[in-house]
This record gives C-alpha cells, sequence and structure tokens, in this order.
C-alpha cells in the first residue's frame, strides 16, 4: 500500500538543470470542500484550481502562518476565498450568481481583484499584496505573479474536477542557464505536453516520468494537505451575543429560527427560541 496521501504537495528537483518544481493533487480534501454546494462547473474549476496553486505557495511557508487568497470580482463570481496554513489545512468557497457566460477568468470575475494576505504569528498586521489578474486563465495570473515576485521564471498547469484538482509547478533557480543554456526551454516544452486527465490522474512520479524521461529528477517526501475546520458553536453563539439580544429575538421572530452559515468552513448552525434563551439568559449555579 501507498504511503502517498491522498491529498499532497510533492515537490522535485531537476538536479542538472537547477530547475525545481511541486505536484499537487486535491482528492478527499477538495470533494470535502465542496461537499453540500452546489457550484456551476467554472465556478467550480476556479475554486478547485485556485485551491491547487494555494497549497503550492503555501508549501513553502517555514513559520506559523496563514495564506489567504481573496478574489472580489464584478461578475457571476463576486466573491472567491481559499485560506491555507503552514500546515497545509486548507479551506475556501465561492459566491456565485448566475451561470456564467463563459469558463475564462474575464467570463467568471469580469475586471476584479485578487487580494493576497500573509498573516505572520507575531506581526501587528497581515501583509497584503494586490495580484494582477491576467489572463484567460487563472495559471496565467500566478505564472506572473510568481515570476515577477521571486524574479525568476515559473510555469503553472492546474487541473479541476469534480473528484480531484491538481498543480504542476516549475521554476528556474538561479544560475540555471549555466548547467544547460536550453535546459529551461526543454523542460517546459515537455511538461506542455501534460493532459488534465494525467494531472488528475497519475501519481507524481508516474506523471514526472512520463513527462521528463530524459532527465534527472529528485522526488522529494509528499505532505499531506487536510481540511480539518472542525465546528465552533461556541464562537458562533458569542457571536450572536455581541449582535444583541433584541436583534437575535427579530430574527428568530421573522424565520422562527436563527441560521448562521459559516462559508469559509462550510459549516451551518442553527439556533431555535431554546437556543436563543440560553444565549441570553444562562442557567445560573445555584
Amino acid at each position: 500500500m501507498s504511503d502517498t496521501p491522498n491529498s499532497y504537495v510533492q515537490r522535485f528537483l531537476l538536479e542538472k538543470l537547477d530547475i525545481r518544481g511541486a505536484v499537487v493533487r486535491l482528492g478527499d480534501v477538495w470533494q470535502a470542500m465542496q461537499r453540500g454546494r452546489v457550484y456551476p462547473p467554472a465556478v467550480a474549476r476556479l475554486l478547485g484550481e485556485m485551491s491547487a496553486v494555494s497549497v503550492v505557495i503555501a508549501g513553502n511557508l517555514k513559520q506559523d502562518a496563514r495564506l489567504t487568497f481573496q478574489i472580489l470580482g464584478h461578475g457571476p463570481v463576486s466573491l472567491l476565498v481559499v485560506d491555507c496554513n503552514e500546515a497545509l489545512n486548507l479551506r475556501g468557497y465561492a459566491k456565485a450568481e448566475g451561470e456564467p457566460a463563459g469558463d475564462s477568468l474575464p467570463d467568471l470575475v469580469g475586471d476584479g481583484r485578487l487580494q493576497l494576505s500573509l498573516d505572520i504569528a507575531g506581526m501587528d498586521q497581515p501583509y497584503q499584496s494586490l495580484v494582477p489578474l491576467e489572463g484567460e486563465r487563472i495559471a496565467q495570473t500566478f505564472e506572473h505573479y510568481l515570476a515577477q515576485s521571486e524574479q525568476q521564471p515559473a510555469a503553472l498547469w492546474l487541473a479541476s474536477a469534480p473528484q480531484a484538482s491538481a498543480a504542476l509547478f516549475l521554476q528556474k533557480l538561479p544560475g540555471a542557464e549555466l548547467k544547460d543554456l536550453d535546459g529551461w526551454s526543454r523542460v517546459t516544452q515537455l511538461a506542455r505536453t501534460v493532459r488534465e486527465d494525467e494531472l488528475l490522474g497519475l501519481d507524481s512520479a508516474t506523471l514526472l516520468r512520463r513527462l521528463f524521461a530524459e532527465e534527472d529528477v529528485r522526488l522529494f517526501a509528499p505532505r499531506g494537505v487536510t481540511h480539518d475546520w472542525p465546528a465552533d458553536p461556541e464562537k458562533v453563539a458569542a457571536m450572536l451575543r455581541s449582535l444583541g439580544e433584541q436583534e437575535v429575538r427579530s430574527v428568530l421572530a421573522e424565520h422562527g429560527e436563527v441560521v448562521v452559515h459559516d462559508d469559509l468552513s462550510n459549516h451551518t448552525y442553527r439556533f431555535d427560541a431554546a437556543d436563543v434563551d440560553a444565549l441570553f439568559n444562562p442557567p445560573t449555579l445555584q
């Protein structure tokens, strides 16, 4: 039996070329993120691809930190959030209305913007930056962003389907051309032959062997990705108390219950009349 988790990121190095990379495969994690949600196929694809590339980047976090990507759009997708910490605990969701006219990035988000937030333990405020939404696909946006932020060429291939989402990432290291002048060009041409079914269906070793059969590939141990965000009813109860009893009881009177849905962690909390009474009139010890 393989020790590779069902959802993982696995880094590799083309040692003779000084080109590094990573393969991401999200299986059970991606399925859990979709559970109970009904997204149009193009929206689900965008969220799946964003989830995979977020794991590529979060996999480089070295300290207690959380990486959040947020798309604010003016198209059918008005909001998309993916959140991943240094332990590769991933969550995310999309808010979409209507059926997109197409599946390109402009079709989905219009003239939207992509914001990166990096919250590092001990920092007073998260680091934030805006990432230009360039190209027809989110892969092109991140290729440009990674090349600009790290000052080295990067290439990215993404795929997403209901059962899995995946990524193949390549980056040229400084001085790579001193080892092989044509190495980067050759490797990216080979990577362009990858098919979506290969990204989604093949394990890392098989995928890389098929793509780079003539290269020396050093494959590192995989790191598991999780979707582990248990329900936190106490946090929601505190939020309702902060709204005030009058506001909460007015919602209860109108709807017969108070329903709170945590979109990011995908939990629904329901409070009936007895629950609301307990919120604002907790039992006292005699």
